[in-house]
């Protein structure tokens, strides 16, 4: 069984609490020392541009910011839809340096033979 994290993530700030939720399992897998990737898709690809992850979504919640550096020091990796980045017509040189543009290939090229257990948010 494979000890990798995928955690695919389609929603943006407009719902910072389902955000915070996604974070927080990506950090916990990550800093559990299991190879993790967020795939951000829709409006989650702007979370992978510098300065948009920010505040705090609720009371006793950990900040975006906080969760961000954890997840990169712990050697999370985030791959980013190229389409819905595109159509949003984002600019690649503004994302944070553990993210990259890719899609469902990379993805499961990522995945490989052994699989990856799964989150959806």
């Amino acid at each position: 069984m494979s000890d990798k994290a995928a955690i695919s993530l389609t929603t943006g700030l407009e719902d910072p609490e389902k955000v915070t939720v996604a974070f927080l399992v990506a950090v916990a897998a990550a800093e559990e020392g299991r190879p993790t990737l967020m795939f951000l898709t829709k409006e989650a690809v702007r979370l992978a541009m510098e300065g948009v992850a920010v505040g705090v979504a609720c009371d006793g919640c950990p900040s975006l910011p906080d969760l961000l550096r954890r997840y990169e020091q712990a050697g999370g990796r985030f791959l980013v839809c190229p389409i819905c980045f595109n159509a949003r017509d984002l600019d690649k040189g503004r994302l944070i340096t553990n993210a990259e543009i890719g899609g469902t290939v990379p993805l499961w090229q990522w995945i490989g033979d052994e699989g990856a257990v799964t989150f959806s948010y």
